[in-house]
């Protein structure tokens, strides 16, 4: 192991910060030492804030209707083979009983941006969860809206949103995204939603076309100076129904190596091991955990809309990714040393 790089690695560990080059210098020079050594202090980090425990997110699909055209997404606006379906109220909300009854305490409704689901449609269903369930979260991704869009969504109840910025490096972000969407626009959003006084996560797509060690050293940068509460990482899958259906996908290597180093940029982050994880290694979600994550997200959406959520091919949709098998994922949480809790899970302030 370099002494650079162990130089670097105890500062970020010590300053929660490095300078653009530092970062792509770990990056380019990643090792199995110094992945090891990196690995150690992010899973100290993690123990010293969250000792061992999982929190659990129930994960509510309700719509894979999108009026976008991202060209990584399996529901983008152009995909013809998608099978497209939303939830109505009823649906949405009967998902909840299940998952509380399962000892979910944090619902995220997550979907397409889709016109359907206005202001006062969400308004009126996040008022309805959180009378019906008051110590449960309400976690909203459902893409860029208007800040006043935000406010409303804010004052009904929604605790969370998590909105992944993909890229901080704006020419990058014009190559995976058509002209009508702005690498301004999505800053904008992520903004307006910290200043609104949600706890924000935003997160990005390892070994996405086009992503060099440069714009992964921006996106570490961002995550260091926006300070979010949580951050959603995963390997870039491929759908073969998009332009990029034929791109290389990302590592769980390199995913797990920058968990653990954005786990050492904020120690009280919420980090989710995600469903890609899971996806591209049967063991995935347990090595994100043993790399320095400590949130999981099983599905909570009806079985039958569950495939038809296909952001990437082969996206796992039940198993232990199913809510159902809620005491399985715990077993095999114990079985490395954690323990799933019932919890709202929110951020834990530092002193």
């Amino acid at each position: 192991m370099s002494k650079e790089a162990v130089v670097l690695v105890d500062r970020l560990c010590a300053k929660h910060t490095l300078d653009l080059s530092e970062y792509r210098f770990l990056i380019e020079n990643r090792t199995p030492d110094v992945v090891e050594y990196v690995t150690s202090l992010a899973v100290e980090a993690r123990r010293s804030v969250y000792q061992n425990k999982v929190f659990i997110r129930g994960l509510i699909e309700i719509s894979n209707v999108c009026k976008n055209d991202c060209l990584y997404c399996g529901i983008r606006r152009a995909n013809t083979n998608c099978q497209r379906y939303r939830l109505d109220v009823d649906e949405i909300l009967n998902c909840c009983s299940q998952g509380y009854d399962l000892g979910f305490r944090t619902f995220v409704l997550q979907g397409g941006e889709d016109g359907h689901f206005t202001d006062d449609l969400l308004c009126e269903l996040l008022r309805t969860i959180k009378w019906k369930y008051p110590d449960c979260a309400a976690t909203l991704s459902l893409g860029e809206r208007s800040r006043e869009s935000y406010k409303k969504l804010r004052d009904a109840g929604a605790d969370r949103y998590l909105l992944r910025h993909e890229t901080a490096d704006m020419a990058h972000y014009s190559k995976l995204h058509p002209s009508t969407m702005s690498f301004h626009n999505r800053m904008r959003c992520l903004f307006d939603l910290k200043e609104l006084g949600y706890q924000v996560g935003c997160g990005f797509m390892v070994g996405s076309p086009y992503q060099t060690a440069n714009e992964i050293a921006k996106d570490l940068k961002f995550i260091e100076q926006f300070e979010p509460d949580m951050c959603g990482i995963g390997p870039f899958i491929p759908q073969s129904d998009t332009p990029f259906g034929m791109e290389k996908a990302g590592t769980l290597e390199l995913t797990c190596y920058l968990l653990s180093i954005i786990r050492l940029i904020k120690p009280n982050i919420l980090l989710p091991s995600t469903t890609a994880l899971g996806t591209i290694h049967p063991k995935g979600r347990e090595m994100g955990i043993l790399a320095g994550a400590n949130v999981v997200m099983p599905n909570l959406s009806p079985q039958s809309v569950r495939k038809k959520y296909a952001l990437y091919d082969n996206k796992l949709s039940d198993g232990s990714e199913s809510a159902e098998c809620k005491a399985e994922l715990a077993a095999r949480m114990a079985s490395i040393g954690y323990e799933v809790v019932t919890d709202r899970g929110d951020i834990k302030m530092l002193p």
